[in-house]
Formats: C-alpha cells, sequence, structure tokens
C-alpha cells in the first residue's frame, strides 16, 4: 500500500483509536515499560494512557519536546517514515557560527552502530528568540562556565542521538535539546508533562 493511501486509511480508520500530544520533560524515558531495576520515569506517570498507547519514536531521557502517542500502530509507521520533518532546538555550548551552520546544512560524518555515518543534507538556523513553549527548563550550567546559543535544525532520518552528534562534530556540544515540530503538528503552548489528546494527526 502506497504512503498517501496508507495516511487515507489512517485517517479513516482512527476512530477505532486514541491519539494523544506530550511535551515530554527532561529526565523521562519515552516508553512504558522499563525491565531493569535502576527506576525510572516513564510516560505513565503523566497520564492515565489507554492500554496498547506506544510513543511514536523516541526522545532519548536528557531530550524535551513534543512527543506524539498513538494506540494505532499503522499510523506509528506512517509518522516514523523518513519523509516527514522532525525539528529541534538545540542549546549548544559557545556562540555557535554561520560555518558550523552550513557544515551542519551538508551534511557531517558521526559515529552510528561502530561506523562512520554522514549525514544526510538538512535545514539548520541561528535562532535569536526562543518560543514561549521552550520554557526555563532544567538548568544546564552556571552563566560564568561560558556563553550558549540556540539553534534549529530539521531533519528527515532520526539516528541515535544525531543531533547531539552533530553539533559534536562541528565544535559546539550540545547541552539542552527540545523537539519543537513532527511534520505540521508544533508543541506551540504545551508545557513540559502536558498531555493532550487528539481526534488525528494531521501530518
Amino acid at each position: 500500500m502506497k504512503i498517501g493511501s496508507l495516511f487515507y486509511f489512517c485517517q479513516n480508520h482512527s476512530m477505532q483509536h486514541r491519539h494523544f500530544l506530550i511535551h515530554k520533560p527532561h529526565g523521562f524515558l519515552s516508553q512504558f515499560i522499563y525491565e531493569k531495576k535502576r527506576p525510572k520515569k516513564l510516560l505513565g506517570e503523566l497520564y492515565d494512557f489507554p492500554d496498547g498507547t506506544m510513543a511514536i519514536g523516541r526522545l532519548d531521557e536528557d531530550s524535551e519536546g513534543l512527543l506524539l502517542l498513538t494506540t494505532d500502530g499503522m499510523m506509528s509507521e506512517i509518522v516514523r517514515s523518513k519523509t516527514v520533518e522532525k525539528e529541534y532546538y538545540a542549546q549548544v555550548d559557545g556562540i555557535i557560527t554561520s560555518e558550523a551552520i552550513e557544515q551542519l546544512k551538508n551534511g557531517v560524518e558521526i559515529g552510528f552502530k561502530g561506523i562512520r555515518y554522514t549525514t544526510k543534507k538538512c535545514e539548520a538556523s541561528i535562532i535569536n528568540e526562543l518560543p514561549d513553549c521552550i520554557g526555563e527548563g532544567r538548568r544546564i550550567r552556571d552563566e560564568r562556565h561560558g556563553p550558549t546559543s540556540w539553534l534549529s535544525v530539521t531533519l528527515t532520518e532520526g539516528k541515535f542521538r544525531q543531533v547531539r552528534k552533530m553539533t559534536a562534530a562541528v565544535g559546539f556540544p550540545t547541552l539542552r535539546l527540545v523537539r519543537i515540530r513532527v511534520g505540521t503538528i508544533h508543541l506551540n503552548d504545551l508545557k513540559a508533562g502536558e498531555v493532550m489528546e487528539v481526534k488525528e494527526f494531521q501530518i
């Protein structure tokens, strides 16, 4: 089944399923079950989700922002497809340069599963004013340790800790990472820890 047909089917199929937007806070895993002994904060602590709810893609424990959840596995496949853009705001160590932004746009070499991988071309830009939805978040460090800056990175791929590896590769390690958009779905004014149920995902 083609993606277009698949999306049409999911829109008509979605009445049988439930869909949620969540602003995942720092320190939470993007999952409901954690079998290791060390205790972790899980999504089920934030809301009474129905049985069968799954996170579409993941944000690592240290990352924040927009996370989509659904009971519909087919919708999950669509959103995780490589054609859907994911936009991140990254706070980095130091004042990022225009040269570093151009490197990010053109692709940089990062490590992935023990091999070297060159990222695809992407959108990247310096951010001078943050939207309110970002919030203060946890305190990263004391200002005496030097300046920081923010940039936007938009990807259609999503390898493990990719944005963090990309900014480190151009000399500006990520200190805080917030996903603000998946396709046409924006974080908007959803605050950290808040959950919103929606009828369907308009990706």
